[in-house]
């Protein structure tokens, strides 16, 4: 190894020199022997590379080999045409493929020829080429990844760096192998030309100058032109049977040999099945020695994989076992503990084929949609749904959970459908009685025969995922306010920025925080107003932060410059049917409001509060049996205050000023409520 570049280059020079310099007959058959060595050396070693820049010299290996090839069939040429001798080591090869028959042996030549050429050489030839091409083309891509992992902080300088060399080099050494294999294409060639020479001239000094007959010249030089061709083909089929395994590897992380073995013979089922079919040949008549030992040999191949995967499968329960109890005494796998999912879906086992794509469920979809038409009608960003199973929970049901707590629940019944009544249907139809979910309607199940029935009566018919899709985007609505936090509202704030810089820039961080503007989403959030425009919000909130600190006071501002989408809204049509406050009664309720530094409450006797209520029921119960939207409106000052009265009765009962309700709505006053 100390002397080993100076050996190589003596080595290439003396490769040149035999072209010129004759050598001895004793001396060829040795180096003839060599080439044949280096020939296997190097197909082996392809065999054994994991990666082709593990051999990244072949490119000049094939190069040097091809040209010591030529060297000695040149070599051999002369010793043939001017004594029509070569060697032992050619005429023992020429002999045994003929084996006394010229002719039949000089066609099996002629056919390893055509192999070595049309198959092996031209294959590698073209596989060579299309791997330099397409390695070229990824290289942009694969630079831009190291580029990407770079910036992530997923790898460092120097992992950066060792990773684009590796590309450069992947993509010289396939340019390389791409015009390597033109030598072995070329070497090729130059075997058959020089097969026809051996035979041509052979013949014409054998009958012209070495007084031979027909028949010996046929014997003698057909034995050495064969030898000769067989002693040059034989190494260069091993090397371009080399070429090919070195540019065909990939997708790989072991050598040839060991990935045949695992990706060929790694399921027992196909073991059995070609057992089988060679078992049926044999029966159908062909030679059934040959098939029945092949089908054992696979019976017994598909018999020991299976019992492998059975012991692994065995061995590896107990490793699992192990390995979680292991990951759950680690102290830091304590902190996600800790976490608490902003909105959960736990449901039965019977509900998993609705989450399971595989099975056909769309949950997921649908839970997306969720998420956009949140985003559509309340302008929130809502948190990523967690799903669960649950074996504690019956299988048809599932449970809604708000940080962890839970807030609603629901049961399904597959294979059937709910059908609710919306008030318009004509008819009777047979199922099971039972509760909408989401808004608390009675209902039926009804299977698949009632189905039709139902929607010609006038049923509203829908099918399971639905429901739990309505009942859990009913829920977000509902929590909207609890769900929507100071990181969401940042988010919220940085896209507005992108188009209105200068209106962030005023308010934010200098005149209010994150903090307070998140309590006036809150606020609004919590009485089903949309945030959507949040560039009005963020504007008023600049108007009127410099007025009042009070993040509810604030909120009837923008509440009022919401006027026209509040309106639309919860104001369906024309006129508008609400249900109005007594001025005496306004003036009550301005009376007992009492200011402190943590904000602003009513103080009224609880006769007084409940006298009010009383009065409002009644109201709120002549509305609804006109079949309209309960609705008050008061006076802006008194809004507050009322709706937060009205929740001791219900929290979804619409309070409105009159500052907020569009001046082009027509309003009719179908009741007062009074004192």
């Amino acid at each position: 190894m100390k002397f080993g570049d100076a050996i190589v280059t003596l080595a290439v020079v003396a490769i040149v020199a035999i072209i010129i310099i004759p050598i001895p007959l004793g001396v060829l058959d040795v180096l003839l022997s060599f080439n044949v060595a280096l020939s296997l050396l190097i197909m082996v070693k392809a065999m054994y590379t994991e990666e082709a820049l593990e051999f990244s010299i072949f490119p000049s290996i094939l190069l040097i080999a091809t040209l010591f090839r030529l060297a000695l069939n040149i070599t051999t040429t002369r010793w043939i045409l001017s004594s029509g001798t070569a060697g032992s080591l050619i005429e023992t090869f020429g002999s045994f493929v003929m084996q006394g028959n010229a002719i039949v042996g000089f066609i099996a030549f002629l056919i390893i020829i055509v192999v070595q050429f049309m198959v092996i050489t031209k294959g590698s030839e073209r596989v060579s080429e299309v791997a330099a091409r397409f390695t070229l083309d990824a290289m942009p891509g694969k630079q831009m990844a190291i580029d990407a992992d770079l910036n992530a902080g997923l790898i460092d300088d120097q992992e950066a760096r060792e990773r684009r060399k590796k590309v450069q080099k992947e993509a010289d050494f396939y340019g390389a192998m791409d015009g390597a294999s033109k030598f072995v294409k070329g070497d090729a060639i130059a075997g058959i030309i020089i097969t026809i020479i051996n035979i041509v001239a052979g013949f014409a000094i054998g009958m012209l100058t070495g007084n031979l007959d027909f028949i010996s010249t046929l014997q003698k030089y057909t034995i050495l032109t064969v030898g000769d061709g067989l002693v040059s083909q034989i190494p260069a089929l091993l090397i371009s049977t080399g070429t090919g395994i070195i540019v065909t590897r990939a997708a790989s992380e072991g050598n040839l040999g060991s990935d045949l073995i695992e990706q060929l013979f790694n399921n027992h089922k196909i073991m059995f099945i070609i057992s089988g079919v060679l078992v049926f040949f044999a029966i159908a008549g062909l030679p059934r020695v040959p098939f029945v030992l092949l089908a054992i040999l696979f019976l017994y191949l598909g018999i020991n994989l299976r019992k492998a995967v059975i012991r692994a499968e065995t061995e590896a329960v107990p490793d699992e076992i192990t390995e979680i109890a292991d990951e759950k005494r680690k102290p830091e796998n304590v902190m996600p503990l800790l976490n608490v999912d902003p909105i959960e879906l736990e449901f039965g086992y019977g509900i998993i084929p609705l989450a399971d794509v595989s099975q056909g469920g769309d949950l997921f979809d649908r839970l997306v949609m969720i998420r956009r038409q949140c985003a559509l009608e309340l302008g929130i960003i809502v948190p990523m749904f967690r799903l669960r199973d649950n074996i504690q929970l019956e299988p048809n049901n599932y449970i809604i959970k708000i940080k962890g707590v839970e807030i609603a629940q629901g049961e399904i019944m597959f294979d059937h459908y709910l059908a609710m009544n919306p008030g318009t249907a004509d008819g009777e139809i047979e199922g099971i009685d039972t509760t909408e979910p989401a808004f608390g309607l009675p209902a039926k199940w009804i299977n698949e025969e009632e189905r039709e029935k139902a929607e010609i009566f006038g049923y509203t018919v829908v099918d399971p995922p639905s429901i739990i899709a309505t009942h859990l985007t009913e829920i977000v609505k509902r929590y909207a306010h609890e769900l929507l936090g100071r990181q969401d509202v940042k988010k919220i704030i940085d896209n507005v920025k992108e188009n209105h810089p200068a209106l962030v820039e005023e308010l934010v961080p200098d005149q209010m925080s994150i903090g307070e503007i998140q309590k006036v989403l809150y606020n609004l959030l919590k009485e089903g107003v949309s945030i959507r425009d949040m560039v009005t919000i963020l504007e008023t909130l600049a108007d009127y932060c410099n007025i009042t600190r009070d993040t509810d006071m604030l909120t009837e501002y923008v509440r009022q410059a919401l006027g026209r989408a509040i309106t639309k809204q919860f104001i369906a049509g024309q006129p508008a049917k609400v249900i109005t406050i007594d001025q005496q009664l306004e003036q009550k309720i301005m009376d007992s409001i009492q200011q402190t530094d943590k904000g602003s409450y009513i103080e009224m006797e609880p006769d007084l509060v409940q006298m009010i209520l009383n009065n409002l029921s009644h109201q709120i119960q002549k509305l609804v049996n006109l079949g309209e939207q309960p609705v008050i409106i008061t006076a802006p000052i008194v809004r507050l205050y009322l709706k937060r009265l009205t929740e001791q009765l219900t929290s979804d009962l619409t309070v409105l000023s009159y500052n907020e309700v569009d001046p082009s709505v027509e309003i009719e006053s179908i009741g007062m409520v009074r004192i």
